[in-house]
């Protein structure tokens, strides 16, 4: 199984209480700790605004991360989970991430998706439009994208999207272009896409839901004549971790203790039981067991988000020394 780590920017209060002035230097030191570990990779949200709810508290952009990653660490690879299509046009997007696999020596992911968070699309002026636009979006940006790192141009007169011509030069650094994550579980629209054009999926759900779309991307798979284990499978987990099971609740309660002035009592409780029911909460042994049954329906990629990271390392650092390396 192969490992990657969220980096704390804000977007789920995970930087609160830190100075802003602050905030990057906390950020570089995650990442150079990621960069000089077991992790391929690293990654951000592309969102601009808190979650569950608006706030004040800051939320740092992700390709502007992206952009500084690239340039101050030297080996991991660097991934958004996952961009929003509508929230840049696909040929500036592309010549953005080509810029920035350069800078990084070739170590850009593209996570992309068809975008969800309603708020946050109208306080941008992005209106919010349909499900069946939100997904047309995302099936034409990526072939702009494919167009763009493989041939140095783009040409598309879509219903979305028109571009003539657009130079994409120099290409990124990788063969083939930026590897592209479809992020999403639609059957009929995203799995589509991803058969056609990913490198990676991400979906999450229980075993029977992650088993389903399994099976429907292989159909769409067998469809195009594509090699359905040419696929890998990721998914994202919100992780706790700790000697014993009792160190792990009292570490989702200070999570939840710092989380509940932002987002009310009810989100907070919402919170934990998302934690609690996660695979990746509890020991070592436990978080081990539950991934290594993932991993034999299919999960190649594991990326983890640890709610602690900018305040206390030791629950990652545990993550590391002991889960990691019975899977990896």
């Amino acid at each position: 199984m192969r490992f990657g780590t969220f980096i704390p920017q804000g977007w789920r209060f995970d930087l609160v209480d830190i100075d802003p002035r602050d905030h990057w230097r906390v950020m570089a030191t995650l990442a150079q700790h990621a960069d000089e570990g077991p992790w391929e990779s690293l990654w951000v949200y592309d969102h601009f605004h808190t979650t569950p709810v608006p706030s004040q508290e800051a939320t740092h952009e992700a390709w502007s991360l992206m952009a500084a990653f690239g340039a101050s660490t030297e080996r991991i690879r660097l991934g958004q989970m996952c961009t929003c299509m509508g929230y840049r046009n696909p040929a500036y997007l592309a010549k953005v991430a080509a810029t920035i696999d350069a800078v990084s020596g070739g170590r850009v992911e593209m996570g992309i998706g068809g975008g969800w968070y309603e708020h946050e699309w109208r306080a941008y002026g992005y209106g919010f439009p349909e499900v069946r636009d939100r997904l047309g979006m995302l099936r034409e940006g990526v072939e702009i994208m494919h167009q763009a790192w493989t041939t140095g141009t783009a040409t598309l007169d879509g219903t979305y999207y028109q571009v003539d011509g657009a130079i994409v030069q120099p290409l990124p650094l990788q063969d083939g272009g930026i590897p592209l994550w479809i992020a999403g579980g639609g059957e009929k629209v995203t799995l589509k896409i991803a058969a056609k054009y990913a490198s990676y999926t991400n979906f999450n759900g229980s075993l029977e839901q992650w088993d389903h779309k399994s099976e429907v991307l292989r159909g769409h798979c067998e469809n195009l004549g594509r090699d359905f284990e040419s696929i890998t499978r990721s998914a994202n987990f919100n992780t706790i971790v700790a000697e014993t099971e009792a160190e792990a609740s009292d570490r989702l309660a200070a999570v939840k203790a710092r989380l509940l002035p932002h987002v009310g009592q009810e989100r907070a409780d919402a919170i934990e039981q998302d934690y609690l029911s996660s695979p990746t909460f509890g020991t070592p042994e436990q978080v081990v067991e539950r991934l290594a049954e993932r991993e034999r329906h299919g999960l190649g990629y594991a990326i983890h988000y640890f709610p602690e990271a900018a305040y206390d390392l030791s629950g990652l650092q545990l993550f590391e020394r002991e889960v990691i390396p019975a899977l990896s």
